[in-house]
């Protein structure tokens, strides 16, 4: 059964780690994927709004969202390889979706990256233009849009 669930304190070493493996899981070598490690990097105590997938009482995947004004940014949305397919990764999206517009983001924007943007092509944003990597110089990342209707209060 798939929960989702806030991270505990001394999760973050795992959830980066399964973030790694899931970046890695695109072809990426060595060097490549060390240069990503601090920006892959998930901090349960850092303030950003973060879920956990917990399938089975396994961490499934990871998302991690922060929040400007009426602006919500998708930091991070991971899925271990070996949970591919299980709607894991829907379920994350519509996690930060929903989290966003109940704060009053009107829009969730997010860096994908390349192999990914078919996904969030799926997930209704669109892609409005590209971001700088913040890992590898020179390289930039396709930068996606989703309009919010929100749900909170005024």
């Amino acid at each position: 059964m798939l929960r989702l669930r806030p991270p505990r304190a001394d999760e973050g070493p795992k959830l980066t780690e399964l973030c790694l493996r899931s970046k890695a899981s695109h072809g990426y070598d060595e060097a490549f994927m060390a240069a990503c490690r601090e920006e892959l990097t998930v901090d349960p105590g850092g303030g950003g709004l973060i879920a956990v997938a917990d399938l089975n009482g396994e961490c499934a995947g990871v998302a991690e969202m922060s929040l400007e004004g009426e602006k919500a940014e998708l930091c991070k949305l991971f899925v271990d390889p070996a949970h591919h397919g299980k709607g894991v990764g829907r379920a994350l999206f519509d996690w930060a979706r929903e989290e966003a517009a109940e704060r009053g983001a009107r829009v969730l924007a997010l860096d994908a990256d390349p192999s990914a943007a078919a996904f969030y092509e799926k997930m209704d944003a669109r892609m409005v233009g590209q971001s700088p990597s913040g890992s590898i110089p020179g390289r930039v990342l396709p930068r996606f849009e989703l309009p919010l209707v929100a749900t909170a209060s005024a």
